[in-house]
């Protein structure tokens, strides 16, 4: 089905950091866990570097690059669109961005009942 809505999304700020971490490591990858701390922020890994689990769900893949959620996150979420973003901070211990001065960060908007339903129909949610 081509109307279906994208599930992640990336801000201007997002796809230029995602640049300039791509030309610093290569390829790229990202992880949603939920977890506390450092987990509930999206994490960003040289591609390969993080063991993705049979329960994780992959949402997207911006550009070239994979973003994963835990499937027990994606429970809680699959009814919202993920919105990659930007923000000054201190990025995740094990994140790519951590010493760059900004960290990403995921915003969300709710699907409408349409949207929920065309990813229904596909199998997405």
């Amino acid at each position: 089905m081509n109307d279906l809505p994208e599930q992640v999304v990336t801000t201007p700020a997002a796809d230029e950091l995602m640049g300039r971490l791509s030309n610093k490591h290569g390829e790229l990858m990202f992880h949603q866990s939920g977890g506390c701390c450092d987990g509930s922020s999206p994490m960003c890994y040289p591609r390969g570097e993080f063991l993705v689990g049979d329960g994780d769900v992959l949402l997207a893949t911006l550009g070239e690059t994979p973003f994963y959620m835990s499937g027990s996150q994606f429970e809680y979420w699959k009814h919202t669109q993920l919105i990659l973003d930007v923000v000054p901070g201190r990025g995740g211990m094990f994140s790519l961005e951590n010493g760059e001065g900004v960290r990403f960060l995921i915003r969300s908007r709710v699907f409408t009942d349409v949207e929920i339903g065309a990813l229904r129909a596909a199998g997405r949610i």
